[in-house]
């Protein structure tokens, strides 16, 4: 008779046949970055987590490589007064983000960075893109990603993550790199991403919330899977290296449609509202937070994912030391 029960009888047997297993090697930490010296604010909505003025990211960063985390995502906190409708700002040399960038690689040339292309965090609107009588423009645009990622990739990043979600902004983005001569630049599309509720605490972190209407005409409807088929099939012809699902855990579904039909790395973005509830959660005692970070970064591997970018990167990376 066969007993299934024989593989789960020890702590050994178990890890033996364990099918899928999260390493620190899977993961990218998001960090916030703000402006000033000696600058840490707590963000309320996401526990344990905090926006960094550069010198504390850096002191930040550094040790998180020290647990053996390597590939980091900043993503700014701008001021209201340097936005504006086209987002000028966001490939203006000497804005926050593209410093912090060149000295984060200038001190840890062994560490990887994964930009944030969007306009959102630059817009006076709030918006992904160019918003013209509350129409957001899809090719103007581009126009403007394609600066953004040029200055990103200039100042030294190693990947750089198109997040808008506008048609053709892979192909254009991955021309005008070549062109400028940086073909080794990969790029990570976020390529099924979802107008999710979400990403309210990220959205905090920034101040980067739409000042009038959503992201629907953009983002994908939550109830739609195969049209995350039609994204990838575009995103992976026009050159992407790597397909992102965007949330993680409402969309495991996803993450595997995506695993199960391209062969490039699946990245899923477990997402800030994910990462808060589990925090309230454990905070309230309705559960058991590091249990449940374990369960579900590993649901998110078993489900396709190659790559992870989660707020837990760096208590996951500080649990493996012990």
């Amino acid at each position: 008779m066969r007993r299934p029960r024989r593989n789960r009888k020890s702590p050994v047997i178990r890890d033996l046949v364990r099918e899928h297993e999260v390493t620190v090697k899977d993961l990218i930490y998001p960090v916030f970055l703000t402006g000033g010296i000696n600058i840490k604010t707590d963000i309320p909505s996401m526990p344990g987590i905090q926006r960094l003025s550069e010198d504390l990211l850096l002191k930040e960063i550094e040790s998180c490589m020290k647990l053996g985390l390597k590939i980091f995502a900043p993503f700014p906190n701008i001021e209201e007064s340097l936005k504006d409708q086209f987002a000028t700002h966001s490939y203006e040399r000497n804005n926050i983000y593209l410093k912090a960038i060149k000295k984060i690689k200038k001190e840890f040339p062994e560490a990887i960075l994964m930009t944030d292309v969007a306009m959102d965090p630059y817009s006076s609107d709030g918006h992904d893109g160019i918003v013209q009588n509350g129409e957001i423009l899809n090719d103007e645009t581009i126009e403007v990603l394609g600066r953004m990622a040029l200055a990103q990739a200039d100042a030294g990043a190693d990947i750089v993550g198109p997040s808008d979600m506008m048609d053709g902004r892979v192909g254009a983005l991955r021309d005008m790199l070549d062109e400028a001569g940086f073909e080794k630049t990969a790029i990570m599309a976020y390529t099924a991403k979802y107008a999710s509720a979400f990403y309210g605490p990220f959205r905090d972190a920034l101040n980067s919330a739409p000042k009038a209407g959503d992201k629907k005409t953009y983002q994908m409807d939550p109830a739609n899977q195969a049209e995350a088929l039609v994204e990838a099939e575009l995103d992976y012809h026009e050159g992407a290296d790597f397909l992102m699902v965007k949330p993680a855990l409402a969309y495991l579904d996803v993450i595997k449609l995506l695993y199960d039909n391209f062969d490039i790395p699946i990245a899923a973005y477990n997402v800030s509202g994910e990462y808060a509830m589990i925090k309230a959660a454990a905070q309230n005692g309705w559960l058991d937070g590091e249990k449940a970070m374990l369960e579900s970064l590993t649901c998110i591997k078993r489900a396709g994912s190659k790559v992870i970018l989660t707020y837990f990167a760096k208590e996951f990376a500080q649990l493996q030391k012990l």
